[in-house]
């Protein structure tokens, strides 16, 4: 059973950074592909970053593309997310997934067998 726990989150002001980070146990973490999800307050979960066992990443374009950047350590067993020019429409609970399922192609998806509690992140402007 795979155990991911995010922490890094809380409030900045628009245009500081964040990194989060998804720590994970249980499971052979260099395996899996790792995800980053965020959910708005009355909006549905949506994916941010995702990063394959291999080290291949896709971003969601719109939102993010150009700010976030997604890695990690497979020493550590750790995923990252780096959030520069943060703006208030990024306020939302992040979440990480694992899976040891999903390829490029699937990252995206909110497929994954493993989620992490989530990490609030407010953005004040």
């Amino acid at each position: 059973q795979v155990q991911l726990v995010e922490s890094g989150g809380g409030l900045v002001q628009a245009g500081g950074s964040l990194r989060l980070s998804c720590a994970a146990s249980g499971g052979t973490f260099s395996s899996y592909s790792m995800g980053w999800f965020r959910q708005a307050p009355g909006k549905e979960r949506e994916f941010v970053a995702g990063i394959t066992w291999s080290g291949g990443t896709k971003y969601d374009a719109d939102s993010v593309k150009g700010r976030f950047t997604i890695s990690r350590d497979n020493a550590k067993n750790t995923v990252y997310l780096q959030m520069n020019s943060l703006k208030h429409e990024d306020t939302a609970v992040y979440y990480c997934a694992a899976d040891p399922r999903i390829v490029w192609a699937t990252l995206t998806s909110t497929r994954y067998t493993y989620w992490g509690q989530g990490t609030q992140v407010t953005v004040s402007s």
